[in-house]
């Protein structure tokens, strides 16, 4: 009772986190308004139509996306983790990420050279074939290689080869209409706006509730693939849905914010070590709400740093989901799981 009780505390601290952050994300900027000024403007009572705009067309719809976005990060990352049986697997670090983009990337291109407008679902889809692709390619590899580091490694190679790929095309393409590719090959949650984000909570809602459903058949998974099957699993099924569900929360992440490093290893390590379980039906959650704390003071720093000028995201995650993948590496090590 005492454990449910502090896990429960636990998943209310993570979520009152995320209000505070997306809060003190609507107050800090290149231009500062009081607090008393956002609660009018909020309210709907505000004169001042500048403000007005930049909190409720800038700095509120782009709060929301690096949380909802944030969250699908380590939730995808929870469920590669998962699917591996290892803890430093995740969308960037296997190359996910980087197979979405390069896809995004082509599809963008591609679309504004003929003056067209590939439109949400297109770039979607397009990061969803990407993502499959790079995941199909990694499996295999998951079959040809015995050590997991091998795994890892042909991940990062991957990773590699998109995001080089991805770069030669964003060089070639230099065009007034596209020379936000460059930022959003970076990572960033600028320029998002509502339209944006509804399609985001459209996607990745009915994913988290997905996820949070299958909770009971990743808690037998993880006990072992005999005794998931023994439950009455169905194996092939499960790993498909892992997959899908996965690839789909990156190909949504990076259609909106391009690629972002380690918070899909980061935060579902950190939301283990905050609870003290493993257990998915407290994790899937935990890594949600994890997920989102993290991209939203990751934004702020990048927006705030260097302000007027602005960091790209995976800059700011990196510099604090690096040191976590650096711990995982030397205590599986200590265990001679490497």
């Amino acid at each position: 009772m005492e454990n449910k009780a502090y896990r429960f505390g636990m998943l209310l601290f993570l979520f009152f986190l995320t209000g505070v952050l997306v809060a003190v994300s609507l107050y800090i900027g290149s231009v500062r308004i009081s607090w008393k000024e956002i609660g009018s403007v909020l309210s709907g009572n505000s004169q001042d139509i500048v403000y007005r705009d930049i909190v409720m067309e800038i700095r509120f719809p782009r709060a929301v996306a690096a949380a909802l976005l944030g969250g699908s990060l380590a939730l995808s990352g929870y469920l590669l983790q998962t699917f591996f049986h290892n803890p430093i697997a995740g969308p960037f670090i296997m190359g996910i990420s980087s197979g979405a983009k390069l896809a995004v990337a082509l599809v963008l291109i591609l679309s504004l050279r003929k003056a067209l407008q590939p439109g949400f679902a297109g770039m979607i889809g397009a990061g969803f074939a990407g993502a499959m692709l790079s995941m199909g390619f990694v499996i295999l590899m998951s079959k040809a290689v015995d050590k997991m580091s091998m795994l890892i490694v042909s991940g990062i190679m991957i990773g590699y080869i998109c995001s080089a790929a991805t770069d030669f095309l964003v060089t070639f393409a230099e065009d007034e209409q596209i020379v936000n590719l460059h930022n959003w090959s970076r990572g960033s949650f600028s320029g998002i706006g509502w339209d944006h984000v509804a399609v985001i909570t459209m996607v990745v809602i009915p994913v988290f509730l997905g996820v949070f459903f299958m909770s009971k058949s990743i808690s037998a998974y993880e006990l072992g693939e005999l005794y998931a099957h023994n439950l009455g699993l169905n194996l092939k099924r499960f790993r498909f849905w892992l997959v899908v569900l996965s690839s789909l929360l990156s190909a949504c992440v990076t259609s909106f914010a391009g690629p972002v490093s380690f918070v899909g290893i980061a935060a579902p390590h950190l939301a283990r070590r905050l609870l003290g379980t493993a257990r998915p039906i407290v994790m899937i959650p935990a890594c949600f709400l994890g997920g989102a704390a993290f991209c939203l003071f990751s934004d702020l720093l990048a927006r705030t740093m260097l302000a007027p000028a602005e960091l790209s995201i995976s800059a700011v995650t990196a510099m604090f989901g690096a040191p976590v993948v650096l711990f995982i590496l030397v205590q599986k090590k200590g265990k001679g799981e490497f």
